[in-house]
């Protein structure tokens, strides 16, 4: 029974736990274990009674301390050789927090976390980094490494807890062979993410063509609107609203049932249903 149906009826129902992580479009090295390390993270904060921004924000802050991710502490260099991290948050109460831009901060999704209960939703760069400063966030060198290869691999986690709230948390260190200050789809809603009550949808890959298609907003109104379920209506997008040959991958839950994963290329991803 969908929440709302249960909120109509007056009924009162424990939700199935579940999350669904992805570790990025696009050539690397084998990370699929990886990404399953971030997910029993999750399990075990979901099996105790956390929330869904627990488990998503923690299972993200795996993978961005894994330097085999572009994200965090393997963020890729720009041209300059800079290392600028973007994060996202959003849950299906109608909260958002991202940051665009940041450097001495491996964590930039706990930084975007606790963006979600401000009156601002958005910060970038120097300002980013002073707000956190001021509360307490790590504040520490990444170091940076060269790409695996020609994409980016973002890596993003969606979680939803036994209360039927949906949280999806996004993390990337951009693109590599790009300029400094260049900003890809993850911290822009709809783009990259995008939540509420209906389903969550997290993006990755070649940021432009996920901007442009404005694709995780699309593939929730197409699972949301039409008689598509989720792993359809994935497959739609990628199909409909990508070029040929460019490389972006998806992840998605809804509010009952386990999530799924789809990509026209090489993305490890692994779900968890309680």
């Amino acid at each position: 029974m969908r929440p709302i149906l249960r909120e109509l009826l007056g009924v009162e129902m424990m939700t199935v736990p579940a999350v669904v992580a992805h570790g990025g479009a696009g050539p690397g090295p084998d990370r699929q274990q990886n990404v399953e390390m971030a997910i029993k993270v999750a399990a075990e904060i979901l099996k105790s009674g956390g929330s869904a921004i627990e488990a998503a924000v923690e299972a993200c802050v795996v993978l961005e301390d894994d330097p085999v991710f572009n994200a965090g502490t393997g963020g890729v260099f720009r041209n300059d050789g800079s290392v600028s991290l973007d994060a996202s948050i959003q849950t299906s109460d109608g909260k958002i927090g991202f940051v665009i831009g940041m450097e001495e901060t491996p964590n930039p999704i706990r930084v975007a976390k606790d963006l979600l209960d401000e009156e601002i939703n958005g910060l970038a760069g120097i300002g980013a980094r002073i707000w956190a400063d001021q509360r307490g966030h790590i504040k520490a060198p990444v170091e940076g490494r060269p790409p695996h290869g020609g994409e980016g691999d973002t890596v993003g986690v969606i979680a939803r807890d036994s209360n039927g709230l949906l949280a999806s948390a996004t993390s990337t260190g951009g693109t590599s062979h790009r300029p400094a200050g260049r900003v890809g789809d993850v911290p822009l809603p709809g783009s990259g993410f995008w939540a509420d009550q209906k389903a969550s949808i997290a993006a990755t890959g070649v940021g432009e063509a996920i901007t442009t298609a404005l694709l995780s907003y699309r593939v929730h109104d197409r699972f949301t609107s039409s008689s598509s379920d989720l792993l359809s209506s994935m497959q739609w997008g990628i199909s409909e609203l990508i070029e040929a040959g460019v490389s972006v991958g998806l992840i998605g839950l809804g509010p009952e049932g386990e999530g799924t994963g789809f990509s026209n290329t090489d993305m490890p991803w692994a779900a968890w249903s309680g």
